[in-house]
């Protein structure tokens, strides 16, 4: 076959090895280079740089709207594109050039999450299940019919960050019993997603980082779990704005106002929440590195007698 791999994060890096496992893949098409860093250098994605290690053609059109991308796709003589976080929509008339269509990877099980942020928002909302979707794209956003899946547990103290990766390594899974079947002449045959229980996964925006102590501690918890890596939780703390890498929710019964310090030790530092209380265990002051509750009280002795 000839194949075409379209994504641009780290998340696609792993389906684009197994798409590659073949030398069958002609071509990459990958985001622009992007300024990155302090010092603003634009940076490859990590689609491109795996490609490039496996000499694979990357291309990086602006839009996929234009004649002249549609030509360029045409010339490739795809019979199959493969799509995994790529970040452009892929207009109809390109839908409609290789042979099979275009195939994505996708991280939840749809209908469920559709969207660009299905793993943290998996994780906010509390599910305890989520897994991969191989689906047939067609216009609409993660709309089409589903040719494989498989679903994943989450983990009770699982982050975004340990979820992506483990998807990551099951959307290549996935992907590969996909091509295998393709390969051998059994064409995965195409489920309708169910009518009901569509549910969409907003992008992440830092603006959602704050913490609202008036939550429930459970929610709060969540939060801190779904954004660590990024856009990593955030909150002020006696008095000081940290972020919050690592919390967990105590079923505690008190009268104290949300946002009050009801103990710090080396267990953690207690915050009265809506309901119960958040437990935060690893956290980090402006300009410093991500550090246990216990290190950061040795820096705060004002916060150590603090007790409910």
């Amino acid at each position: 076959m000839r194949i075409v791999f379209a994504g641009t994060p780290d998340f696609a890096v792993p389906s684009l090895r197994a798409a590659a496992s073949r030398q069958e893949v002609v071509a990459v098409y990958t985001q622009p280079d992007r300024p990155a860093g302090r010092g603003r250098a634009l940076t490859l994605s990590p689609v491109k740089r795996a490609a490039i290690e496996r000499g694979i053609p990357v291309l990086q059109p602006q839009t996929l709207k234009a004649q002249v991308s549609r030509d360029a796709l045409k010339a490739l003589q795809p019979d199959l594109m493969i799509v995994v976080a790529y970040g452009l929509i892929l207009p109809q008339k390109i839908l409609d050039i290789p042979r099979y269509g275009c195939w994505n990877v996708h991280a939840s099980l749809l209908p469920r999450w559709r969207g660009a942020a299905p793993i943290q928002r998996a994780i906010e909302a509390g599910d305890v299940e989520t897994g991969i979707c191989l689906m047939q794209m067609e216009a609409g956003l993660d709309t089409g019919p589903v040719l494989l899946s498989q679903t994943l547990a989450i983990g009770e103290h699982e982050t975004g960050g340990q979820l992506h990766d483990r998807l990551a390594e099951l959307g290549a899974q996935v992907l590969a019993d996909g091509l295998g079947l393709l390969r051998a002449g059994m064409r995965p045959v195409p489920r309708p997603q169910p009518a009901q229980g569509a549910t969409y996964a907003h992008k992440l925006d830092k603006a959602e980082a704050r913490l609202d102590w008036s939550q429930p501690a459970a929610t709060l918890a969540r939060k801190v779990r779904a954004f660590e890596p990024w856009p990593v939780a955030e909150a002020e703390i006696a008095g000081e704005r940290l972020r919050i890498h690592g919390a967990v929710a105590l079923s505690l019964a008190h009268a104290h106002a949300p946002g009050t310090l009801l103990a710090a030790g080396r267990d953690g530092i207690d915050i009265a929440c809506g309901d119960g209380a958040l437990r935060i265990r690893t956290l980090q002051r402006a300009g410093g590195k991500a550090i246990t509750a216990a290190d950061y009280l040795n820096a705060r002795a004002d916060l150590r007698t603090r007790q409910a």
